[in-house]
């Protein structure tokens, strides 16, 4: 009589490998992967230069300044990252998780803590984008917001962030004939800067 037990044996031994772990990339959207990689540094501070700036202003606000980002808040529906440029804590990048991507907005506040005049602009991902990089097309709100206020260069504005894990997480603001670039070492963590103006705990 012919023996099965052979072939059932290697059958089994088949189905009880182990599986592959899956990438972050695979395990997870674009979106969820990208805030991932940016909240493993929740709570860290950074320094930055300017690696692009086309063309720069006479009167640029960050020539010469000390450029610092902060991680400061991390949920798994968004980020919240003050940028601070000197003496200047105005600046804070919020990054909030949609039901189809990602939402970037610039929450510009005066020192009293109130709303700047030109706040919460910003716009939503049209594109899946990668767990390295998304990119922001200026959205209706914000390009009101710039018509209102006299910035019609604006109106074609795309924000992008970039992220190489534990290398250089970078904010870029682009249209044409424009082009502005911050690169920021992952390598190194910096002194905590004070609190962003109009938060909690700040002076």
């Amino acid at each position: 009589m012919r023996d099965r037990t052979a072939p059932l044996l290697a059958l089994l031994v088949l189905c009880v490998q182990p599986v592959p772990a899956l990438s972050a990339d695979a395990a997870a959207g674009p979106a969820d992967a990208f805030l991932a990689a940016i909240a493993a540094h929740c709570g860290k501070a950074y320094g930055g230069r300017i690696v692009a700036n086309e063309p720069a202003a006479p009167d640029d606000p960050f020539a010469g300044k000390e450029l610092v980002m902060h991680v400061r808040e991390c949920a798994p529906t968004g980020l919240r990252i003050p940028f601070h440029v000197g003496d200047d804590h105005s600046r804070t990048w919020v990054i909030t998780r949609t039901a189809d991507g990602l939402r970037l907005k610039h929450d510009h506040r005066h020192e009293d803590g109130s709303p700047d005049e030109l706040t919460m602009y910003g716009g939503d991902t049209a594109a899946p984008g990668s767990a390295r990089r998304q990119e922001f097309p200026v959205d209706a709100d914000s390009r009101a917001l710039f018509e209102r206020t006299g910035r019609n260069v604006s109106l074609t504005n795309t924000w992008a962030m970039e992220i190489e894990p534990g290398k250089t997480f970078v904010y870029e603001l682009a249209r044409p004939g424009r082009l502005f670039r911050v690169e920021f070492d992952l390598t190194q963590h910096v002194p905590m800067p004070p609190a962003p103006w109009g938060s909690e705990g700040a002076r």
